[in-house]
């Protein structure tokens, strides 16, 4: 098997970044490609055509190759739950829940035979195998049992580059220190080494470089300069980091950023309107006078509803309704909005059940059977016959009520020609639907926004805009000319 592996010496050192530019710049070269990470924890999910779940940051490396993702490009996909928990997702199928302790013993045969399988399936497909590695390959704790670090690379002998993250400080330590812990087969595989997120003058850099080149005897294979940041974030610590970008905006929205957040790449469209500003709000902070509120989804559904009620944020939310804002609930966030939550089982965490917001007429019952699919559907609001896809990922099974405590209460709309997708009050100031990448879909996102645009008598945006994939493309290529500007891949590619 030919394979490629990045391996950083800590998390976000870019390494997600590096592996998607490898998969368009061999793309684009002509070969075969495809992504892959053994092992993937992230509550930024996707669902591939199979049905199948697998990490989003693998599906933008798909995008990248010029291919359809595959749930044999990840794996296993591990979603923490909050309680030192995490759901277990194996090719695609969810298979359990585990504690970190006892993830080894239940799940690491297991685990390796599904990526070797998985990698001989890749192999039979496709030129070249970019693999992607996890955190750091070099936690002397953590070896014996790391399932998609130095493990892979050895098990392709693939051609592999460690890149480090100047940004954070103690580039030329993190660098030599990695080095010096791994085995010397392991580090036998490390060809090249990738400084990342420099600030500086180069030239002032240079010195170190020569001496790093001759102290490992390993090439530096370039410099990337510090750049804004060109693909969705696997975590949510990185919205921590996220700036306002825009001198001026005409629309401002603010997305709850939940304890547990996830899927936020459903929001990355919006943040990519040039008229939009997007801010993540935490549970503590004034909520302000944004045109719409976005509750995101969440892995812990309930436990996060209880915060948004601890924190009084529930409370700010109902009150901007009823002050006419607008709110947006996305998969959890759509549950949220309704009547009450029941997780009998405590598939989330603790069993148990919570109040909602009350702003839909809809209750949520957590049920073991997770909905995984994609989707295409038409839409009835805010236009009627658009063509609207997404993805399904969710446990929660919701049913619309007709009464609350025998009261009758006024209907809400369907959003879509399927009814279980998601729903507007009679206002149109409450939505909620179950579709992730409903944003992505440019018509109806251009749509959606010139409702916000007509409370505040501003003119109406052009609504035939291709929908996001097409600026998606646009940041890949301008990802991997940065990368071949800057890296001398030679030594890597030969």
């Amino acid at each position: 098997m030919k394979a490629i592996m990045v391996v950083g010496t800590t998390s976000h050192a870019g390494k997600s970044m590096l592996a998607t530019a490898l998969c368009r710049i061999l793309s684009r070269r002509g070969k075969r490609i495809t992504p892959f990470k053994g092992q993937n924890m992230a509550l930024n999910a996707y669902v591939a055509p199979s049905g199948g779940e697998m990490g989003y940051a693998q599906a933008v490396q798909a995008w990248a190759a010029g291919i359809s993702p595959w749930v044999e490009m990840n794996p296993i996909l591990l979603k923490p739950q909050g309680d030192s928990t995490s759901q277990v997702i194996i090719r695609g199928k969810a298979v359990g829940t585990t504690t970190a302790a006892a993830y080894y013993e239940q799940y690491f045969e297991r685990g390796w035979q599904a990526i070797t399988e998985s990698l001989h399936r890749l192999a039979a497909e496709f030129d070249v195998i970019v693999c992607e590695g996890a955190g750091s390959p070099a936690e002397v704790n953590l070896k014996h049992r790391d399932l998609t670090n130095m493990r892979v690379a050895k098990y392709l002998n693939a051609v592999t580059v460690l890149i480090v993250d100047i940004d954070r400080g103690g580039c030329f330590a993190h660098v030599v220190g990695t080095l010096a812990l791994l085995d010397p087969e392991e580090r036998a595989l490390i060809k090249g080494i990738v400084i990342n997120k420099f600030r500086g003058q180069l030239s002032i850099l240079q010195p170190g470089i020569n001496w790093l080149e001759e102290y490992t005897g390993i090439p530096v294979l370039g410099v990337l300069p510090w750049s804004e940041n060109l693909l969705p974030a696997e975590d949510s610590l990185s919205l921590l980091e996220r700036k306002a970008r825009k001198d001026q905006q005409e629309v401002s929205l603010a997305i709850i950023r939940l304890p547990r957040i996830a899927n936020f790449t459903d929001f990355d469209p919006l943040d990519a309107e040039p008229t939009v500003g997007v801010k993540y709000v935490g549970l503590e902070d004034r909520l302000g006078y944004p045109d719409a509120v976005i509750l995101p989804g969440s892995k812990t559904t309930l436990s996060d509803l209880k915060a948004l009620h601890d924190s009084g944020m529930a409370k700010k939310i109902q009150d901007f309704v009823a002050a006419g804002g607008t709110v947006f609930g996305v998969c959890g966030g759509f549950q949220m909005l309704g009547d009450r939550i029941a997780d009998p089982q405590g598939l989330e965490g603790e069993a148990g059940e919570q109040i909602g917001l009350q702003l839909l007429p809809v209750k949520t019952t957590i049920t073991p059977d997770k909905v995984t699919r994609q989707r295409t559907c038409l839409s009835h609001y805010p236009h009627e016959g658009l063509v609207v896809e997404g993805y399904e990922i969710h446990q929660g099974q919701t049913q619309w009520l007709t009464h609350r405590r025998t009261k009758p209460v006024d209907l809400p709309q369907a959003l879509f020609d399927d009814l279980s997708l998601g729903m507007v009050d009679a206002s149109h100031s409450v939505w909620g639907c179950y579709l992730h990448g409903i944003f992505d879909n440019g018509p109806w996102r251009r749509t959606w926004l010139n409702h916000l645009r007509q409370r505040r008598g501003l003119l109406s945006l052009p609504t035939g805009v291709p929908n996001y994939r097409e600026q998606r493309e646009i940041m890949l290529n301008s990802l991997a000319n940065l990368v071949e500007e800057h890296l001398d891949l030679t030594p890597i590619l030969g």
